[in-house]
């Protein structure tokens, strides 16, 4: 009797220490403490427990069927995956591929400038709805930068550099509201100044109120002494609009910039002025006027003047 009661009391802590563990393992799911002894057992048993089923069960054969039905998932999910990742790099290649074409634009952009630049990434950007509007580049003292160099890219004027450390560097970027750049027409020579309006055209007073300028012309810098905070002739815009004269002396207009500051990428600091002004020689050719065709009516043989036939 004390055996049976023994033995009953020990299964019943077996199967209480079971469901313990089972409910462990449940709860633990991938990080189950159980998951390092299954693995270790399996690794001692399984061989012979695959062997065993193998040979006297027959519906362990179909389990295996089964089992390898999951292999090839997981081996179509790897596929699948594999093939995600290749898409993912061709796509890295299509950014390169279009990084380098904004490299050589910006290039053709010094060399018509005779600009010496360095080149730098944007590594960061301020708050557009902060105190300004900056980026961070990767170059810095230890490259050659000095603060109140200008920034320019493929297309045209960036910004300046205001701060400098030995690695970074902080552009405040032409469309800040405290930027202010000199300016000069194409081709007419006007000056004015452009000042940034956030995420709006720039705005730019014209010093001769009298200024013939109209809508499409464009304008370079006009400047610094020493070159500095501005080398001249860097594309600034293109006039979008002529505000009304009121007689004052001087005239406004709006211009659009010719650089995207929400998508900036690579950049060039001007390390080295041009010898000479460039003048207009930076800016993009324009692109050539489609001609009209000109339709020729040739009237009818057996109209009169009047135009009535007969």
């Amino acid at each position: 009797m004390r055996d049976t009661r023994e033995s009953l009391l020990l299964l019943v802590l077996l199967v209480a220490i079971a469901f313990a563990l089972i409910t462990v393992d449940i709860r633990g799911g991938e990080d189950s403490p159980l998951d390092k002894p299954r693995t270790a057992a399996q690794t001692v048993f399984g061989p012979v427990e695959d062997t065993v089923a193998t040979a006297v069960d027959p519906v362990g054969n179909a389990i295996a069927a089964i089992r390898d039905s999951d292999e090839r998932h997981d081996r179509i999910s790897t596929l699948e995956r594999e093939n995600a990742a290749l898409k993912h790099r061709l796509g890295s290649d299509d950014r390169n591929r279009a990084r380098v074409a904004e490299l050589d634009k910006m290039l053709k952009t010094a060399g018509r400038g005779q600009y010496g630049i360095k080149g730098a990434e944007v590594v960061a950007i301020g708050a557009a709805q902060g105190f300004s509007w900056t980026v961070t580049i990767d170059a810095g003292s230890d490259d050659g930068i000095a603060r109140g160099m200008t920034v320019i890219n493929g297309d045209g004027l960036v910004g300046r550099i205001t701060t400098v450390g030995p690695s970074t560097s902080t552009v405040l970027l032409a469309n800040d509201p405290d930027f202010t750049v000199g300016t000069r027409l194409e081709k007419s020579g006007e000056i004015g100044f452009a000042n940034g309006q956030g995420d709006r055209s720039l705005r730019v007073q014209l010093l001769n109120g009298k200024a013939k300028v109209k809508k499409g012309d464009r304008m370079v810098t006009f400047g610094s002494r020493a070159d500095r905070p501005f080398v001249p002739g860097v594309p600034v815009g293109e006039v979008v609009r002529v505000d009304p004269s009121r007689g004052d002396l001087t005239r406004t207009v709006q211009v659009r910039p010719y650089v995207g500051f929400t998508k900036l990428d690579i950049v060039g600091i001007v390390v080295k002025p041009p010898g000479t002004n460039p003048r207009d020689e930076v800016l993009p050719p324009k692109p050539a006027k489609k001609p009209v065709p000109k339709v020729t009516v040739t009237p009818s043989a057996n109209a009169t003047p009047g135009g009535v036939a007969q």
